[in-house]
């Protein structure tokens, strides 16, 4: 529970970034409600400190080398201890894929738990995108040109599930990357939101991989693969993507997708999960993911011929 210095220190950033970015193009806030219960809580008009953290977009252009006018959105949601923790904060722009955004983001908060410990930091984090994005758009870009050249597909060879624990799942940005970047990558499965947290992700090996990358630099409280299905494609009957087909046991309505296992506010039970993973024919990795509460920790692998 936030401490009356703490709401204080909040409020007064939020102000500051008010009157430094006054359109709401720059500064929009996103829970109005939240600004105001803080205000009456650090003016002591009420003893209950605010139920709800202040959510809001800051919105940027800058130009690089190749391209200009690029417009970069900075999400932050207060935590509740902030400024002696950091705040959720999350980079968005059209000219990063998903990978330079997670990049983006890690080497920011890197940056931001060296120079900014105990202090506000949402102008530092401003600054440092500012200075830095140009860096990752122009990776990206340059990663974009070696796609066109090498745009012959390569086959998949190894068809990979992996079984992801986390101590718990809640944050809405997190739960929004995990969803898009499996979109994105080709990958089907799903993510069960709560205490404990469990992804399963299925398809390509290469895809799995980076799936996992982009997921475990995000900030947990504890992660890891409890799981992983390899599956050899070499010298199966039928096309790859008929083996593919066959092997995914959370297959999309249109394309490989994530199951989002809980719509807002509502987590899906234990009970109700497990007869899903039951129904899909994976109870058995699915129960042995759940004993990572008190397990060891340690990853296994089952390396099958499809």
């Amino acid at each position: 529970m936030a401490g009356i210095e703490e709401a204080e220190a909040q409020l007064s950033e939020i102000e500051l970034l008010t009157s430094m970015f006054p359109s709401q193009d720059e500064f929009d806030v996103k829970d109005h409600l939240a600004i105001a219960e803080l205000r009456e809580y650090v003016e002591g008009r009420t003893d209950c400190p605010p139920s709800s953290r202040p959510e809001f977009v800051i919105q940027q252009k800058i130009d690089t080398q190749d391209l200009k006018a690029v417009t970069i959105a900075i999400s932050c949601t207060y935590a509740v201890d902030y400024p002696n923790v950091l705040p959720d904060i999350s980079v968005r722009c059209p000219e990063l894929s998903r990978a330079q955004q997670t990049r983006l983001h890690a080497d920011m908060n890197a940056y931001l738990k060296e120079n900014c410990c105990g202090e506000v930091c949402l102008l530092s984090a401003v600054e440092w995108v500012k200075d830095n994005a140009h860096v990752y758009i122009a990776k990206n870009l340059a990663a974009n040109s070696l796609k066109k050249v090498a745009s012959a597909a390569q086959p998949v060879e190894v068809f990979t599930r992996l079984w992801i624990y986390s101590h718990h799942i809640y944050n809405k940005v997190k739960r929004k990357n995990i969803l898009e970047w499996s979109s994105d990558l080709g990958l089907s499965g799903f993510c069960m939101p709560g205490k404990p947290g469990i992804v399963c992700v299925e398809g390509p090996q290469a895809s799995c991989e980076e799936f996992w990358a982009r997921v475990k630099v995000l900030t947990w409280k504890r992660i890891m693969i409890r799981h992983r299905e390899d599956f050899p494609l070499d010298g199966q009957p039928g096309t790859e993507e008929e083996t593919v087909t066959s092997l995914r046991r959370f297959p999309g309505l249109r394309r490989p997708c994530l199951t989002p296992m809980a719509t807002e506010g509502i987590t899906w039970t234990l009970d109700n999960s497990t007869s899903f993973s039951t129904i899909k024919g994976v109870g058995m990795f699915f129960s042995s993911t759940l004993e990572s509460r008190g397990g060891s920790g340690e990853c296994s692998t089952t390396r099958t011929h499809a």
